[in-house]
């Protein structure tokens, strides 16, 4: 997955977010990890991993690649939005983890998400994007899924936002 020319597109889709929206002055942080934390909840939705009362399983693969993009877009967003103005990371993070349970993986993150949300730090974001990236690879994502179906859904947000979504 080439990281760094996924930061380069939220970059541009956050640009004309703002602009569209006159949002330049504002301060989206606080927004931005809300949404995570919303399409964290909706991608554990999807998987049902902790659904131990159903029967059914989990939706379809591409409904689950597709919600979790959903994230790495607010990852993305958050890293460019913030004070530290994050534009890359290390290309091996989220590669391994002593977590070999889904659920337990989904919480980890919420637990990242607050820490980057108490203190935005560049330990804290990064910590935060290997933690999601493990999930990904965890959920048998590999990073030429991701960024293939990153810059599809890129390609959707804006096309939203022409029809005023």
């Amino acid at each position: 997955m080439n990281i760094a020319k996924l930061f380069d597109m939220q970059k541009s889709l956050d640009q004309h977010i703002q602009e569209k929206h006159q949002l330049h002055e504002e301060d989206l942080i606080e927004k931005k990890i809300l949404a995570l934390f919303v399409e964290l909840g909706e991608l554990a939705n999807e998987t049902r991993c902790f659904k131990f009362w159903s029967l059914k399983g989990p939706s379809t693969r591409q409904t689950i690649l597709a919600e979790y993009v959903d994230g790495i877009h607010f990852i993305l967003s958050l890293g460019i939005g913030c004070k530290l103005q994050v534009t890359s990371v290390d290309e091996k993070v989220g590669q391994s983890s002593k977590v070999h349970d889904v659920t337990t993986q989904f919480l980890r993150i919420y637990a990242s998400i607050q820490s980057f949300s108490m203190e935005q730090s560049q330990k804290n974001y990064e910590n935060m994007f290997a933690d999601y990236l493990l999930l990904g690879n965890m959920l048998g994502f590999s990073g030429e899924d991701v960024e293939q179906a990153y810059v599809e859904k890129n390609q959707i947000n804006y096309e939203r936002q022409q029809q005023g979504y």
